[in-house]
């Protein structure tokens, strides 16, 4: 059992951490939106954010290899507090103005990318240490994010009701502070990072920081799977972030049903997709992937888009939620086992951090296309050219073989890569 407390705690932690993100990334964008009236500010300000989490996320991998992935983690959250911290302290001082915020949330997301990826980095120890399938840690780590997800979006509407948007943000200051404090306590147990050892030829390779990022990416675009992986998620996450910052909230507003509909449809969400995660946790190891990692993008995907460009009533948009966001659960626990376990153990940090970040790289537009679809042609004709996009991007890897490999397990640690060509 003590084996197993470092994923415990680990599990703990991101459910501390990803509830306080959830409440930041609904309190954030209704407060632009509602002190500004502005849904192209409400994008600026979430690029502001996303643009520095990527490329820090990007280039700390090398660093989350030599420091530990542990020691980034914990620095991220610690800092975090601070600077998260600073909203609502400006905002009782009538010190927050729109060009502080944009600051403000830029320097959130250069802390926020190396802690992501860190913690992700931390994945394949958590299983070694705690004697589990990558499936079920994966699966866990997915059902953790997803109920977050349900309770940081209650949360959040709840506290911008009564407290105001930027008084909400002390949650999620003291969310950050409680999950480092879990994760160090809990994960005392993986010991000290070794150092790293260059994966062809220690002798001959310069160990350098450079030559770190570039192993990493040399790695990562010979995989063709993990190439396929991140152009798809790519694109389905600037679609989602566009839904998510800009679209939902727009509807919300204009349809008369307020932020509370936006607490309403993340917990019918996030609720179902918590189930399907905790599924996924039991059950994945036995199902194909790749024919799992279709129906559940079928169902998950183009339909939250057409009821709300229909104009369905919250009933309907809340069912469709339930359907869609039960079929997400089964997504990142089938791609987040394929990535791990094709990344051998001396460039998890590099690699694993590389992908995340390329992944999110198209996030930090997705507000501001969002908002130029909408400020263009309007909301509905905005949703229809998102989900049609969408069904596209997540369909596509029908008719593409390399996708198939999904379904052929490897051993964890993967294989080291043959040298670089040159």
């Amino acid at each position: 059992m003590k084996r197993r407390t470092p994923l415990r705690g680990w599990l703990t932690a991101e459910a501390i951490s990803l509830t306080g993100t959830r409440i930041s990334m609904i309190a954030i964008p209704w407060l632009v939106l509602t002190t500004t009236g502005s849904a192209a500010k409400t994008g600026i300000v979430t690029f502001a954010e996303m643009a520095p989490l990527v490329l820090c996320k990007a280039l700390a991998g090398p660093i989350v290899d030599r420091l530990g992935p542990r020691r980034v983690a914990l620095f991220a959250d610690f800092a975090s507090v601070l600077v998260v911290g600073a909203v609502p302290l400006l905002h009782v001082l009538d010190l927050l103005h729109f060009p502080t915020l944009v600051v403000i949330v830029a320097v959130a997301g250069a802390l926020r990318g190396p802690g992501d990826g860190a913690k992700q980095a931390l994945v394949p120890d958590l299983v070694a240490h705690g004697g589990v399938s990558l499936e079920r840690a994966t699966g866990l780590g997915g059902a953790v994010e997803r109920g977050a997800t349900m309770s940081g979006a209650a949360l959040a509407a709840a506290l911008v009701a009564v407290i105001g948007a930027a008084n909400a943000l002390v949650v999620d200051a003291v969310s950050f502070a409680a999950s480092g404090v879990v994760l160090a306590l809990s994960t005392r147990g993986l010991g000290a990072p070794k150092p790293p050892e260059d994966v062809r030829d220690p002798v001959t390779v310069e160990a350098s920081y450079l030559r770190d990022l570039k192993d990493g990416w040399d790695f990562l675009r010979r995989d063709p799977v993990l190439v396929a992986i991140v152009t798809m998620v790519a694109v389905t996450n600037l679609i989602d972030q566009a839904y998510s910052a800009l679209l939902v909230p727009v509807w919300a507003k204009d349809s008369g049903n307020g932020v509370a509909a936006i607490g309403a449809i993340g917990v019918a969400w996030g609720a179902t997709a918590l189930v399907g995660s905790v599924l996924a946790a039991k059950y994945a190891e036995r199902l194909p992937r790749f024919k799992t990692y279709v129906i559940a993008f079928v169902i998950t995907g183009v339909p939250r888009f057409a009821v709300l460009a229909m104009g369905a009533p919250l009933w309907a948009v809340l069912a469709v939620s339930v359907v869609g966001g039960f079929g997400s659960g089964f997504i990142n626990p089938v791609l987040g086992a394929v990535i791990f376990e094709r990344i051998p153990a001396p460039m998890m940090g590099r690699v694993t951090s590389l992908n995340s970040a390329l992944c999110w790289a198209l996030i930090p537009f997705g507000g501001m296309v969002g908002g130029v679809l909408v400020a263009g042609a309007g909301l509905a004709p905005a949703l229809w050219v998102a989900g049609a996009a969408y069904f596209v991007t997540t369909m596509l890897p029908t008719v593409q073989p390399q996708w198939r490999e999904m379904d052929k397990r490897r051993s964890v640690p993967a294989e080291a890569p043959e040298p670089a060509r040159t």
